[in-house]
């Protein structure tokens, strides 16, 4: 508790240094409060994988400045508690945000640790799996985005551990985009995960490069039909896999297939894998199967201006076993300005 009580003494010590040093410069003081409850219950016995029961709450306030039209920095925090938890500290874990963000007609870039949601949270599950938004909300590290009312491209790196003498060095390098000029459109989404040793080297502890790449067809059918949303995808995926000095790479394939409707609070998502089974440090572990699909049926009850709450019913089919999974996800959200001078 003390520990986690300095901490937050040194944050907002820190933001009151930023301000009394850029409002002289500054045109708008911002802030932003997001908070995220989730309870996953994940029965997953028949198939022999990990069952588990995820239940929580995130929160995350930011401020900051907007320096001029195109210059931004926030400074904030991103606390977890896990319910039933027996650690003595008021959160399991505090992950710090403080960023630089510059945005600017089609461009926006961003380095620090900035949040992952809108940005990095759109990645099929078979690459990087839901558990992230639970456990790793930030990225850290870079992002670069361009976009235009037809064209979508993102490139990030996400430094995820710093070499030590014990401490491996690990990074996400992705990309992903997509061209919509009509109802048609095409899609793609890729990351490696680098996994190095420590600066002291042990004895059969060699370097991993593990990643996967989807690429899809798709066609958005929301104002030909009475649904609000209607889209249907397809396409090919594949994975890489190899330890260096010991294996070459590991490349299984596969087909992949979504679909998506939604009619007022209500949606269906189906996705469906054919193929060859993947190993994939990072994404859902459903993939190791030959042939899986996977069902949520989505309804939000609560949905007003800044708050939504969402109930999603999951079942899993992997070669032939079938298990099931029920959810909760509560976000809400408010931002806000003042101009300073």
């Amino acid at each position: 508790m003390n520990h986690t009580i300095a901490s937050l003494r040194r944050f907002l010590l820190l933001t009151i240094l930023i301000f009394s040093a850029g409002s002289t410069f500054a045109q708008e003081l911002e802030g932003n409060l997001s908070f995220f409850g989730f309870m996953d219950n994940r029965e997953y016995m028949k198939s022999g994988r990990y069952s588990q029961t995820i239940f929580g709450t995130r929160i995350s306030p930011e401020v900051g400045l907007r320096i001029d039209s195109v210059h931004r920095l926030r400074v904030g925090f991103n606390a977890l508690y896990e319910f039933g938890s027996q650690r003595a500290n008021f959160f399991d874990k505090i992950e710090p945000v403080i960023y630089y963000q510059y945005e600017k007609k089609n461009v926006d870039f961003f380095i620090g640790s900035f949040p992952r949601q809108n940005l990095v949270d759109d990645y099929p599950r078979a690459l990087l799996s839901d558990t992230l938004n639970y456990y790793r909300p930030n990225v850290q590290g870079m992002l670069g985005r361009y976009e235009t009312s037809t064209f979508r491209e993102i490139i990030w790196l996400d430094w995820t551990s710093r070499q030590t003498n014990i401490d491996r060095e690990t990074f996400i390098f992705g990309l992903s985009g997509k061209y919509q000029p009509n109802k048609f459109f095409i899609s793609h989404h890729a990351y490696m995960f680098h996994n190095a040793g420590a600066a002291i080297e042990v004895p059969g502890d060699n370097l991993q490069d593990n990643g996967a790449a989807t690429v899809k067809l798709g066609v958005d059918l929301s104002k030909s039909t009475f649904l609000d949303s209607l889209t249907i995808a397809a396409g090919g995926m594949m994975s890489f896999e190899r330890t260096r000095s010991v294996s070459d790479f590991v490349t299984p394939k596969g087909f992949v297939a979504d679909l998506y409707l939604g009619y007022k609070r209500f949606s269906i998502t189906n996705t469906f894998y054919a193929g060859e089974g993947h190993h994939l440090i990072l994404g859902d572990k459903f993939y190791d199967a030959k042939t899986y699909n996977r069902i949520d049926l989505g309804w939000t009850p609560i949905l007003f201006k800044n708050i939504s709450g969402r109930f999603v019913f999951t079942y899993h089919y992997a070669d032939g076993i079938m298990d099931n999974q029920q959810a909760f996800f509560l976000r809400y959200n408010i931002s806000g300005s003042k101009k300073l001078r």
